[in-house]
């Protein structure tokens, strides 16, 4: 009898630290962005070993402060991925830029780096690079193609004019503790968006940050900008108020509300301590996994998290179900979902959404992107995952497609 217990795609692994962190705050009186907000910011400065760190609400709310640091507007464009999340481009589309997507490498999740160099005019301000499923994506390569076109750049803004290349803006929402040549994720880029949403290896709930590298510029002052657009352009937050006689503030431009929260960042700040443990939890995870497919015996492609120069974040499991239809892996994942087995997609190609046809991009100039999509699946992969888990899930997986096979779906 098959069991058919439900295994979830993507809980939190929320532990009695976490919620003594959190009551902590709750005790404190002090809930808004205060003392564990900073802190947070510091721990995450020690742990990726980038320069500094501002944390926000969300990621997407990190990666549009970053762009309009940087001065990114009307008249603009900014490259990204055809194969992401909306996030990666909608921030362009926020700060009134154009958007202007990169189609992936053949059989590959990252953007075609020999197609880069000639989406790349004069008005292009930043690319933003995509760490999907938490490997870091081949910097070497993107900063070689950008250089093949920086007789291009023309920086507007003075944060811009501290780069002689397009600016790298990596949105790394799935990459935190993944590392690279050596280099942890936040610090590949100039600048790195971090997520830390409920469904993230290391979560606040809600929220994200924004890292970077020391540069030609005041990173005491771009960290004060940063703060101010996330609060209203006030010049105080509320924790600097709270001295006696410090009630006084200005509003230096009209700002957004996107600060964390001494809430969120206790969660994160429990999270972190944890995190080393949970990321070797992960990959142990994804090693018994691949042995476990492997053993499957049937036309697989899986995103591989290790190797030399490389290790992941260990985010997400993705695999391709090789010369498959999108029929077929949407069969697969409602024969898995009878098993009591949550899957997912990882993802629709921008294209493919209503917003960006509407934008006028179509689906048809994104070969490639569109045939990694359609055979995609994505399993679970989380830390509540039991070793007995993932071969429950794998051989679910192979008695589906066997099935589907049987029945001549293709």
């Amino acid at each position: 009898m098959t069991d058919k217990r439900r295994i979830s795609f993507s809980p939190p692994d929320i532990t009695q630290a976490e919620i003594d962190e959190v009551v902590d705050s709750l005790k404190s009186g002090w809930i808004t962005t205060g003392p564990k907000t900073k802190r947070f910011e510091r721990e995450l400065e020690a742990f990726t070993t980038s320069d500094r760190v501002a944390t926000f609400s969300s990621a997407t709310a990190a990666l549009e402060c970053a762009l309009r640091a940087l001065g990114v507007g009307p008249g603009d464009e900014v490259i990204t991925s055809a194969y992401t999340y909306t996030a990666s481009c909608s921030v362009i589309c926020h700060v009134g830029a154009t958007p202007v997507l990169c189609d992936t490498a053949r059989g590959s999740y990252e953007m075609d780096y020999d197609a880069l160099p000639s989406l790349v005019t004069e008005r292009t301000r930043a690319v933003i690079p995509v760490d999907v499923a938490g490997r870091m994506v081949d910097y070497d390569r993107l900063y070689a193609a950008l250089d093949r076109a920086r007789g291009l750049w023309r920086p507007a803004s003075d944060l811009q004019s501290a780069f002689d290349r397009v600016v790298v803006l990596a949105d790394a929402a799935h990459s935190l503790g993944a590392v690279r040549c050596g280099m942890p994720s936040g610090t590949a880029a100039d600048f790195t968006a971090f997520s830390f949403h409920a469904v993230k290896n290391l979560t606040t709930a809600e929220g994200g940050a924004l890292a970077w590298r020391a540069g030609a510029f005041d990173s005491d002052a771009l960290y004060d900008q940063l703060m101010l657009m996330s609060l209203h352009g006030q010049t105080k937050d509320a924790l600097s108020k709270t001295r006696a006689g410090a009630w006084e503030y200005d509003i230096a431009f009209p700002g957004w509300k996107c600060n964390m929260t001494d809430v969120q960042a206790a969660l994160g700040l429990a999270q972190l301590h944890r995190y080393p443990e949970l990321l070797a939890r992960r990959r142990a995870l994804v090693e018994r996994y691949e042995h476990a497919l492997e053993s499957l015996g049937i036309e697989l492609d899986v995103l591989r998290h290790y190797g030399e120069g490389f290790a992941s974040s260990g985010h997400l499991m993705l695999v391709r179900l090789l010369d498959k239809s999108r029929a077929f892996r949407d069969g697969l994942i409602e024969r898995m979902a009878e098993d009591g087995i949550a899957t997912n997609v990882h993802y629709k190609p921008l294209p493919l959404l209503s917003a960006y046809r509407d934008l006028g991009f179509c689906i048809e100039d994104f070969p490639n992107a569109l045939a990694q999509f359609e055979n995609e699946i994505t399993l679970p992969l989380h830390t509540l995952l039991s070793d007995d888990d993932v071969d429950r899930v794998a051989a679910s997986l192979g008695r589906a497609y066997a099935a589907l096979e049987a029945k001549g779906a293709s």
